[in-house]
């Protein structure tokens, strides 16, 4: 299984920012297999982490026509600067209630 890390410094959020932020991340669970999908914003900071099974799914979703659009206005409108990590989960354990 593999994590695909998002952070980014906040540049200006508006309303097409939610719109689309709930959008990618519908894209990326419905149509791209993607596991699990979680962000947080706290003062100026993002932070996102998607789940998927393979680096396949992950390159189709990054590669999407409407994910590209999201792309752009990241760069453009929304983000200051950003980083993304995809990495690979060795080992995973938890703790159900």
């Amino acid at each position: 299984m593999y994590a695909v890390i998002f952070r980014a410094d906040i540049n200006k959020f508006d309303q097409r920012y939610s719109e689309m932020a709930s959008r990618m991340r519908d894209l990326a669970i419905d149509k791209y297999g993607c596991k699990e999908f979680i962000s947080v914003t706290e003062g100026e900071q993002e932070i996102a982490i998607s789940y998927w099974h393979d680096q396949v799914q992950i390159k189709k979703w990054k590669a999407d026509s409407e994910h590209l659009v999201a792309q752009e206005l990241g760069q453009s409108v929304w983000y200051k600067s950003y980083k993304v990590q995809i990495v690979e989960i060795i080992r995973e354990y938890s703790k159900n209630t």
